[in-house]
């Protein structure tokens, strides 16, 4: 909320939304925490409000909604209340985002540059620009000003009439406002410091500091309302920096669509928009940087796997067009990955691509079995046509149990619905649904080619 929001005020709007929220059928109970401490990753002043909502478990839910179905609800439900800016995540997740980009969203979007008063206003166009990109939702900049502070601007000229310095009056109103230690007190082993400064109200109250004495070299007192002009401005909150530059972050969450896309989008509109001023840049961050980071070190790594591979197939069968062939179960375990994700729905995340490396490894365990079978039976001079014939018979149950217990162990995860399904669910269903096209390539596709090389 804003700044200068009394707690009371952001008390009851925490438990007017609360009120709103228990009343989802989904909903078992719901508890608010109103700032968050000076100490640990996140540091937040008393207009920061985090209400966890706890869910029952799926099986009694009456309604056919999932969890981001009832995100969708809330997000509907509490749309009504002006000066509260809303962002929904999870637990885990707000604190790895912190962690990441120093911010609980998926994506951050920090502008960089020298003039507060400009960033404010490019945040503000990038803000603009994103907000049309489809899958954006919790859109906000983050708060770097609306914090009312007394200002106390020292008078030169009525300094000097009075033979005092700023430094000597600066001294004085900061004892006067934040105290001085003049001591310690000692119980036993425990030493607590003695703390002296004037009464509260000299804090808020302008007339009240501008009365406070202030002492001359000559030995009179002059009210510091004749030595300095006083009043309340709307100030900064904050000076975010990074690597000692300033900047102001737009936020938001990712729904409906994976985060890599959404940003190439979001990327793409705040370059054609031209917004940007020069000295002034956008850097990209949150979840997109885990995405980025891991994706670099998959195709560093996908391609040496697969040249080692072929290597040791190579070993295996003393031929490159054998080792190929055992290969070509991979890109046709893929087809069959990929089209489960688009039928249920899933991106293309970390998760699933771990569940395609699983899958090409199972992929081709099959053919090496396959084809050495095929192999021996050559070598011990059965005809090339019955070699498979026979070689597909025997091999035949072994390649089908080895695809039936891996889909039956991993059939439970793609139905889940409890803490953690979201991770575990796009790994099964590439797993289980690629297994399906490769074990009809290793049993029909495999022997086919197997015959057709041979033959040639």
């Amino acid at each position: 909320m804003n700044p200068n929001v009394s707690l009371a005020e952001i008390k009851k709007v925490c438990t007017d939304i609360s009120k709103i929220v228990i009343e989802l059928p989904e909903v078992k109970n719901v508890i608010s925490d109103i700032g968050y401490g000076e100490v640990g990753p996140h540091m937040h002043h008393t207009n920061y409000g985090c209400i966890t909502i706890t869910l029952k478990p799926r099986g009694p839910w009456s309604r056919s909604l999932d969890q981001a179905g009832v995100v969708a609800e809330l997000e509907k439900r509490l749309q009504g209340f002006l000066g509260v800016s809303i962002g929904f995540s999870q637990p885990i997740a707000h604190e790895v985002d912190g962690l990441i980009a120093g911010s609980g969203a998926q994506v951050v979007m920090k502008v960089f540059g020298d003039d507060m008063s400009e960033l404010k206003a490019l945040a503000a166009d990038v803000e603009h620009v994103v907000m049309n990109v489809p899958g954006v939702a919790d859109l906000r900049v983050e708060q770097t000003d609306g914090q009312a502070q007394m200002q106390i601007g020292l008078n030169s000229a009525q300094l000097a009439r009075y033979g005092l310095n700023k430094h000597e009056v600066q001294a004085t109103v900061q004892q006067a406002l934040t105290g001085q230690v003049v001591g310690d007190v000692f119980e036993g082993e425990m030493a607590s410091r003695i703390l002296v400064r004037l009464d509260k109200r000299y804090q808020t109250d302008q007339a009240a500091i501008g009365s406070l004495l202030i002492l001359t070299p000559s030995g009179s007192h002059v009210p510091l309302a004749s030595l300095a002009e006083i009043k309340t401005v709307t100030g900064l909150r904050q000076i975010s920096r990074e690597n000692t530059q300033r900047y102001i972050s737009v936020q938001c969450n990712v729904r409906g669509r994976d985060v890599g896309s959404f940003v190439k989008d979001a990327q793409a509109a705040v370059a054609d928009a031209n917004i940007l001023l020069p000295g002034y840049r956008v850097d990209w961050g949150g979840q997109f940087e885990l995405q980025q980071a891991a994706n670099r070190r998959l195709g560093f790594v996908i391609p040496i796997t697969l040249v080692l591979v072929v290597s040791m197939l190579y070993g295996l069968f003393g031929s490159l067009r054998l080792a190929f062939l055992v290969m070509s179960n991979v890109p046709l375990a893929l087809v069959g990955g990929i089209l489960a994700l688009a039928a249920f729905g899933e991106n293309v995340s970390i998760p699933s691509s771990i569940g395609f490396i699983a899958l090409f490894g199972i992929a081709l365990t099959d053919g090496v079995v396959l084809i050495s079978r095929f192999e021996k039976l050559r070598a011990d001079g059965t005809a090339l046509m019955a070699a498979v014939i026979s070689g597909c018979r025997s091999k035949f149950r072994p390649v089908l149990m080895t695809t039936v217990t891996t889909a039956l162990g991993l059939l439970p995860l793609i139905v889940a619905s409890g803490t953690g399904s979201e991770v575990q669910r796009p790994l099964a269903i590439v797993v289980v649904f690629g297994l399906a096209t490769s074990t009809v390539v290793t049993l029909f596709v495999i022997p086919a080619a197997y015959i057709w090389i041979e033959k040639r």
